[in-house]
């Protein structure tokens, strides 16, 4: 595999060598920077159901929260967030599907984790500030790199090269104390080839929830060379997050009567007190470091070749209270006289990992024909070990003691075609190949302390085919079949050695209109699963979520989009999505005995969903919109349990940005020399208006009590919630010179 990779870059190099000998073609069709993305992105008439959003459309509401909020009103989308006000841990389902089954790539390179297949947004705090352009497919979409996507890829390019000179600082306060800092700058081009730009970032809020606070320092920096034919970026970010956890959620009385409760680090002292330990954080740090060359030799042929290295560490720190020593190896203490076998004590579950991806893609293009092949290799070496920093009664053991220790390596080797063919003026065919395959071995024992040893290889195939039909330049049809396969996660082979991967049969059927200003967007889609790995509404004692699969199970839905300019000024933009989720039966166990429940709702799959945007802007410079957002009711646990249910909700959100230009737009030449910054940017955002008391997620959880009716087994049910913000606001000040 290795020899594959290292011939492909050769092969490159050698090509772009001997490009240089050639006289240099004018014809430019896509710019370079876009180029990046291209093998995970479709276009504007591809067969497959997607959203794009600009650097300036994100720009508008980025004053602090994370990008899955940034995203919260784009079709089929749920998000959440733990602190409760968008800032910290966050989460994205979209079509239902969990962030587990979301792929996400930075310019190409793979960003989910590559053991828990999440995505830790709160490892990049304020990256949407070096973000160019963004990409959601909903469904399988076109082929990428990484884990499979099952409810939707979230495709992110960082920033371009600028040609000018520029420079940003970005200051935003709101609720919560929450403040977010930011510094940016680029050189413009230097000597028509060379650019440096960059950004520092520091987030920091106390959150809604009781001391869910969160500080958040980040980093961005790229140097780049471009020329008529090459782009090369040398790109650098990362950051590092000290977030106070609040993944513990809280139950139906608490939520009624003191909905900001916190249980996260509480104890008992000494004098029979309740405290709360105060540095019961998740302390995190991860760099990334990325290298792209993008070589174009002619108006029909380019490669790409992407390069990333991310270095991951950090831990989660917690209180634990009367914890046994058997648990941690020690041995009984005789102290005054009395056997001492449980203590107090503080530990760490620290995980430590390195992640190296390689990319190459090549491209040919001409007026009928758009054809992508290549490939791309991950390989992630982490480990995982706990230690006590602290304990009341510390027995035999020593400072640095691990009382877990394990290691996982998995590689990720994948290798794809893709095409679009313009058969003639109407038709546009559509194919993609996709041949994946994944190695996944641990050893050691894991944070249970039990041994946890893994040893699995996947070798998956992932065909995909559409059609697009123009009726005319203002409709276009579309159908297109995806077939996805994904493995399981890490947590999936701790609660269940057998867990099994997951398929998906995705079809989607899709109409676009646009005339002037006004578009229209239908899309029908049904997903097909074997083994789906729901969410099963359970957590385990770090807080991800468990996973089981379901058999046979479906996602018939209907989306809608649409663009409406009722006058020069005013604009609505509303989307909405009508949907059965199902698992076509559902067996469990239930007082001791086996219980077919037969058809029953996936978990956290909301029949209805919609979203609108009535947007004011009376002159260039002001802009005024009321978000609305509608989640219908759902539940957390695959059972329809009552107690699992979470209500609909239906929140509002207001945002202002005003504009004040010093060049350009009629200012007179004499005015640029007394004129220091090129604009100001006043930005405001309040959220939930309307004081809307609502929970967006939340966990429910069963287990057999065999001792409150000796000689009889009780399903015992409970449930926690994680509540969302009330009204709240975020103001914002951007210098840009």
């Amino acid at each position: 595999m290795k020899k594959i990779i290292y011939t492909l870059v050769i092969c490159l190099v050698a090509t772009f060598a001997h490009s240089q000998e050639k006289q240099q073609d004018s014809t430019k069709t896509e710019k370079l920077d876009e180029v990046l993305v291209k093998a995970v992105r479709v276009n504007a008439k591809s067969p497959i159901t997607h959203t794009n959003l600009t650097k300036k459309e994100i720009a508008k509401r980025n004053l602090g929260q994370d990008i899955p909020i940034l995203l919260n009103f784009l079709p089929s989308v749920v998000t959440t967030t733990d602190a409760g006000a968008g800032i910290g841990y966050t989460g994205i389902r979209v079509r239902g599907v969990s962030a587990q089954s979301t792929n996400i790539t930075i310019n190409g390179i793979p960003y989910n984790d590559a053991e828990s297949l999440g995505t830790f947004w709160v490892n990049l705090g304020d990256f949407a500030s070096s973000v160019e352009s963004l990409q959601l497919q909903r469904g399988v979409g076109t082929s990428t790199n990484g884990s499979g996507a099952f409810g939707a890829s979230i495709n992110v390019l960082t920033d371009a090269v600028s040609k000018e000179a520029s420079g940003e600082i970005s200051n935003s306060f709101g609720s919560f104390n929450t403040r977010k800092h930011t510094v940016k700058f680029s050189t413009g081009l230097m000597n028509n080839h060379f650019e440096i730009a960059g950004r520092l970032s520091n987030i920091v809020s106390d959150g809604y929830i009781d001391r869910a606070s969160t500080d958040l320092k980040s980093y961005f920096l790229q140097g780049s060379y471009i020329d008529d034919n090459t782009l090369i970026k040398a790109i650098t970010f990362g950051g590092k997050e000290v977030t106070y956890q609040s993944w513990f959620g809280i139950d139906a009385e608490t939520l009624k009567n003191d909905r900001t409760f916190n249980p996260a680090g509480i104890y008992t002292d000494d004098n029979g007190n309740i405290q709360f330990y105060d540095n019961e954080v998740d302390n995190y740090n991860q760099d990334h470091y990325q290298l792209h060359w993008n070589q174009r030799y002619s108006s029909h042929w380019s490669t790409t070749v992407g390069l990333n290295y991310t270095y991951g560490r950090g831990y989660f720190e917690q209180f634990r209270e009367d914890d046994d020593f058997e648990t941690y190896g020690l041995e009984e203490l005789t102290v005054d006289g009395e056997t001492v076998n449980t203590t107090d004590l503080i530990r760490r579950r620290w995980l430590d990992n390195d992640f190296y991806v390689i990319n190459a893609t090549a491209n040919y293009k001409n007026n009928m024909l758009d054809m992508i092949f290549g490939g791309s290799y991950s390989h992630y070496d982490g480990d995982h070990f706990g230690e006590v920093i602290w304990a009341e009664f510390a027995s035999q053991s020593e400072i640095r003691d691990r009382y877990y220790d394990g290691n996982s390596i998995k590689n990720d080797f994948s290798v794809f075609t893709k095409a679009n063919y313009r058969l003639n003026e109407k038709i546009s065919l559509y194919g993609d190949l996709q041949l994946r395959n994944v190695t996944y071995e641990t050893t050691g024992t894991s944070s249970d302390i039990v041994p946890f040893e893994v040893d699995k290889n996947f070798t998956f195939f992932n065909p995909k085919a559409g059609i697009t039909y123009e009726l005319n330049d203002k409709n276009n049809f579309y159908f297109s079949y995806a077939r996805a396969n994904r493995e399981p996660n890490r947590t999936d082979f701790e609660t269940n050695p057998n867990i099994e991967p997951e398929q998906l049969n995705d079809f989607e059927l899709g109409w676009r209109h646009k005339k002037n200003n006004f578009s229209f967007n239908a899309n029908l889609y049904y997903m097909l699963y074997n083994e789906q790995l729901v969410l099963s509404g359970e957590l385990d004692d770090v807080g991800n979520p468990i996973r089981t699969n379901s058999g046979e199970s479906y996602r018939l839905g209907l989306e809608l989009e649409t663009v409406i300019p009722v006058t020069s000024k005013l604009t609505l933009q509303t989307n909405a999505t009508l949907s059965s989720n199902k698992n076509n039966e559902t067996i469990i166990p239930f007082d001791g005995e086996l219980v077919n429940l037969g058809k029953t709702d996936i978990s956290f799959s909301p029949e209805f969903i919609a979203a609108n945007a009535i947007v004011f802007q009376p002159t260039k410079n002001l802009q005024l919109s009321l978000l609305s957002k509608f989640v219908g009711e759902q539940y957390m646990s695959n059972t329809e349990a009552e107690l699992s249910k979470l209500d609909s909700f239906f929140t509002n959100d207001f945002n202002i940005t005003y504009t004040m230009s010093f060049r350009g737009n009629g200012v007179t030449e004499e005015s640029h020399t007394t004129t220091f910054f090129n604009s100001i940017v006043f930005t405001a955002l309040v959220n939930n208006i309307f004081n809307e008391k609502f929970v967006s997620n939340g966990y429910y959880f069963t287990y057999d009590d065999d001792f409150t009716n000796p000689g009889t087994i009780t399903t015992i049910e409970g449930a926690g919630f994680y509540p969302q913000a009330t009204t709240n606001f975020l103001v914002g000040l951007t210098l840009n010179f």
